[in-house]
């Protein structure tokens, strides 16, 4: 029978695995630290190089804006001032003859189904958002047809918010019921 004592004062560790991997890991952390710190300063410079583009671009907003209230104070005197009105009547005359009746007429014709007819089409243009708008009547035997015009109007990409303001019903002189209907138009003016 063989008695395994140790008369070391200190018993025999294997330590060298654990140091090795310790100085591993560490020089690891130390890579990444490295790392950290160049992408850190990287931002640091493109973030200083934006905020110098910045300042630079609100620098000239500021001499195009003062620009601009000057040239606004020079068209506001009573001088200018009908030269400036007729200005804004011809442009809003240009921007209402630069609808297209084709273009508006190819795009209905695509969503209006073949048993609604379009009675009236009246467009409107919204000067403050400088939007067309569509007023029309449209007429068919029965509702059916104009739920589904409706429906394909709001699914179209050109149209929309279609909105049915009214309807009539047939009369002895007019065999369609009649559906005024408004919808928001894309056109490009």
């Amino acid at each position: 029978m063989k008695i395994g004592i140790n008369l070391a004062t200190e018993p025999f560790r294997r330590d060298r695995p654990l140091i090795l991997g310790s100085v591993v890991v560490g020089a690891l952390l130390l890579g990444l630290l490295c790392m950290l710190v160049y992408i850190a300063a990287s931002e640091r410079s493109m973030a200083a190089e934006a905020r110098s583009s910045i300042a630079r671009l609100d620098s000239q907003l500021q001499v195009l804006t003062q620009e601009q209230t000057k040239l606004e104070a020079v068209l506001r005197e009573p001088k200018n001032a009908e030269v400036l009105e007729r200005s804004l009547f011809l442009n809003s005359l240009l921007l209402r003859k630069g609808v297209s009746w084709t273009r508006i007429f190819q795009d209905l014709e695509k969503v209006t189904p073949s048993n609604v007819r379009v009675v009236t089409v009246r467009p409107q243009i919204n000067n403050a958002t400088n939007e067309l708008m569509l007023d029309m009547v449209v007429g068919a035997q029965s509702s059916d047809p104009v739920n589904t015009f409706v429906a394909e109007l709001e699914k179209s990409a050109v149209f929309s918010l279609p909105t049915v303001h009214n309807s009539q019903p047939p009369s002895q002189t007019d065999p369609l019921y009649k559906y005024r209907i408004s919808v928001n138009y894309a056109q490009k003016l």
